[in-house]
């Protein structure tokens, strides 16, 4: 018998089946290479009121993601780290998650000092980045002074300046042509985040006709709210126009306590979660508080199923921050399958280029001639706002005309008349 091993077609098979199957491992290669997941860190305050809603409400749209498939054949994974509403916490968990989880990008935080600690280090370890509630300036003022440097940060919630602008067209409408009311007192906590909402409220509530009869900030730590009250009371202002956001709950429950007989309505942070109302013992009833969507409130197609699906999966409604972490997820992934990468550099570029529906508006970022450049954009067809407030027990939009629920309602003690 004719021994083939020795003849030249033999060894012509061999090199092209040994080549078949070096091609069919790389193959094999690129498609496990492919098929990583895309890694989210999520850093926030698992613990706190507002900061609890942006792990969940991450995890749920990636969730949704997987189950349709991923991102072409990508799953993502979400992994989460508590930073205990600590500055030092969350850049210590923003350099593991990417030195040692090797995420692609970051969602972190609703509080504005914790991501101006973070901005440097997404410029060092050239990690895109997204808060989903912090409001100050200077987070996107950052962005637009030094964009090489700061390029990697994005705002994914509304500036202090757009949320003034949201909460004086509320005003307008709401309490000046509706109620006739001329004054108010300004009382915001003493934060990064509400020196330029304060700025803001200065600047446009004289314009909408309310005149600012005092302006008072108070430390995050104060527990007795009545001196406050007593003074505003003093001025006899129509309305008290707020900035809190680290505190709620202690000041609501006072205002009630003391029996205030001037409403509140402005930034409340707490107020947007629906466990707003059993924290305060039903303090809650008849504060007024802007949101960017809201329990029943159908801004989108996207916002109803969204709040649904959370109520049914957690057992409560998602805080503001809960809302814009979710939306996030999805135009991360969107980026993503558009850059067709997760190269930190293509990704910055796919994120200025996002133009997504989310559950609280159309979502696109300011550019690199904008002062609030990589934040997203405040104005009719994008993001407005909204003001809800809390009615027999729920949270209700109010404002704007097209959404709301209904009118203005206040508690007895509450002294408001329509001229």
């Amino acid at each position: 018998m004719k021994n083939t091993s020795r003849s030249p077609i033999f060894w012509s098979l061999r090199g092209l089946l040994g080549g078949t199957a070096l091609g069919l491992l790389t193959m094999a290669s690129g498609q496990a290479l492919a098929a990583d997941p895309i890694k989210i860190g999520v850093i926030a305050e698992a613990q706190a009121i507002a900061g609890a809603s942006i792990p969940q409400a991450a995890q749920m749209a990636a969730d949704e993601i997987n189950a349709k498939g991923g991102v072409d054949g990508r799953k993502i994974e979400i992994i989460t780290y508590d930073n205990h509403s600590s500055s030092a916490d969350s850049v210590r968990a923003f350099q593991r998650a990417v030195n040692e989880d090797k995420v692609n990008i970051v969602i972190a935080s609703y509080i504005s000092e914790v991501v101006l600690a973070l901005e440097p280090w997404a410029s060092r370890l050239k990690t895109p980045f997204i808060t989903p509630g912090a409001a100050s300036n200077e987070i996107s003022k950052s962005v637009h002074s030094d964009y090489e440097k700061n390029k990697y940060t994005f705002h994914g919630y509304l500036t202090s300046a757009a949320l003034a602008l949201s909460v004086c067209d509320a005003a307008k409408e709401l309490l000046v042509d509706e109620k006739h009311m001329k004054s108010a007192v300004i009382m915001s906590e003493d934060a990064a985040w509400t020196k330029p909402l304060d700025v803001g409220y200065e600047e446009c509530l004289p314009k909408i006709g309310l005149k600012v009869l005092d302006h008072i900030r108070f430390s995050p730590d104060t527990t007795d709210f009545t001196p406050i009250f007593n003074k505003i009371e003093g001025a006899k202002p129509d309305v008290i126009i707020t900035g809190i956001s680290h505190v709620g709950v202690q000041p609501t429950v006072q205002w009630k306590n003391q029996q205030v007989p001037i409403p509140m309505l402005g930034i409340s942070s707490q107020a947007t979660n629906s466990t707003f109302g059993k924290d305060t013992n039903d303090a809650s009833e008849g504060v007024l508080y802007q949101g960017v969507s809201g329990p029943d409130v159908p801004v989108t197609p996207k916002s109803l199923p969204f709040t649904q699906g959370f109520k049914a999966k957690f057992g409560n409604f998602p805080s503001y921050a809960g809302y814009t972490s979710y939306d996030e997820v999805y135009y991360i992934a969107d980026a993503v399958k558009r850059a067709g990468s997760t190269d930190a550099d293509k990704l910055v570029e796919a994120l200025e280029k996002t133009d997504w529906e989310g559950t609280i508006g159309r979502i696109q970022f300011y550019g690199k001639d904008d002062p609030f450049t990589h934040s997203i954009k405040y104005g009719k067809g994008l993001i407005t706002g909204l003001m809800l407030q809390w009615q027999d027990g729920k949270q209700v939009a109010v404002w704007p005309k097209e959404v709301a629920k209904s009118k203005l309602k206040f508690p007895s003690f509450i002294k408001v008349t329509s001229n």
